[in-house]
């Protein structure tokens, strides 16, 4: 058992003081789980350890607690109460069988009159804790937030994946039924083996929007004309599923960019399924396509007549996991395709009018004489 005057709270003092402290010292026997008081009771003195393990923890949700600290032979605790006058900040719980001695706030504040260097100390000591709790509390934020990173990342590959598989599933099945014709079970082979590619492409761009580090990326020369008829003919299967009109306004320039085809797919995919969830329900649901050549570069247009996005959202929304509007989505989708323009050198913005729709705006440069097909990404 520590002696009451080598404690943390006694060693400033004088011996008069020490022995002031002694007579008014009520000790206290604590049994292991034993708890000497919870979060917000109401603070009426100070505890010092003299034998034994005290912890300190405090809620963060109703049911769970985290340990703040552990009070050896010693040390002190309880003296917030006794400056602010509130109720206890945190519970106080005997780890092991425990003796504690507990002094009144009357006679803290006393003995706070007698000694300077009490009051100095007791400031000091609690300077100490606040950095220990804020390094804590600092390490279990960013643990928490990793979590819930990780947590959101999982949702989105859930959600992005689920109608590939579904696709997979139903091709699947035509394929291993005996009766289905050959080219039906050679189409049904022809549209896993797409959606097994597209799964593939969806990784590699998760992977790539968690890299920290600069990657070259192959920009061969493409017709605009021909991957936006690639484009549109993707898209107009999905529209016609969902009962939705894609419109594809006007012939498009003919124009060569330098593009990664697929990945240029990917930013229609993403655009339109949002667009698509946003439309469902909608009266004369459509999606528009544009595209035109100004002095700024090729601008490719994707529109809706849908709800469009909320004013508060609209600046985030290219953020990672903004999201709006959409039950188990995360808001990955918009990030990735922001990156993936980036990459070609563009740029991405968008407009909203309430109850009007939403308007993503692409800007891209054209390809130019001499240029290679590589250019360096982050």
């Amino acid at each position: 058992m520590v002696p009451l005057e080598a404690s943390r709270l006694a060693r400033h003092l004088s011996v008069a003081e020490q022995q002031f402290l002694q007579e008014h010292l009520r000790p206290q026997q604590h049994a292991a789980g034993e708890r000497l008081f919870a979060e917000g009771d109401v603070g009426d003195g100070l505890y010092v350890v003299l034998e034994g393990q005290i912890e300190i923890a405090a809620r963060s949700v109703p049911g769970r607690e985290h340990r703040l600290a552990v009070m050896d032979p010693g040390d002190y605790f309880g003296e917030m109460a006794l400056f602010d006058g509130g109720g206890r900040s945190a519970s106080a719980t005997a780890i092991v069988d425990s003796v504690v001695g507990f002094l009144t706030t009357e006679v803290v504040r006393e003995l706070l009159e007698r000694s300077p260097l009490l009051a100095a100390a007791l400031v000091r000591d609690g300077s100490l804790r606040m950095r220990e709790f804020n390094r804590r509390f600092l390490q279990e934020s960013l643990k928490a937030e990793r979590l819930a990173l990780v947590e959101r990342l999982a949702r989105t590959i859930v959600h992005d994946f689920r109608n590939p598989l579904n696709v997979v599933g139903i091709a699947a099945d035509i394929a291993a039924e005996e009766r289905t014709p050959l080219a039906m079970r050679q189409s049904a082979r022809d549209r896993i083996r797409r959606q097994v590619e597209v799964m593939n492409q969806m990784m590699q761009e998760l992977l790539d929007f968690t890299r920290g580090f600069t990657i070259s990326v192959s920009l061969p020369r493409v017709r605009l004309s021909v991957l936006l008829a690639e484009i549109v003919f993707e898209l107009r299967a999905e529209a016609d599923r969902r009962g939705m009109i894609l419109c594809a306004e006007g012939a498009p320039p003919e124009v060569e960019l330098r593009v990664d085809p697929p990945r240029l797919r990917r930013v229609f995919t993403n655009l339109a399924q949002n667009a698509f969830d946003a439309l469902s329900g909608r009266p004369n649901p459509t999606l528009t396509l544009r595209s035109a050549v100004t002095a700024e570069g090729v601008v490719l247009e994707v529109a809706d007549n849908g709800p469009g996005i909320p004013p508060e959202i609209l600046p985030q929304v290219f953020e990672p996991f903004v999201t709006y509007g959409k039950a188990h989505g995360t808001g990955l989708g918009l990030a990735i395709v922001e990156r993936i323009i980036a990459e070609h050198g563009g740029r991405i913005s968008v407009t909203s009018i309430p109850e009007c729709g939403a308007t993503f705006r692409i800007v891209i440069p054209p390809a130019r004489p001499g240029e290679t097909d590589r250019l360096p990404r982050k």
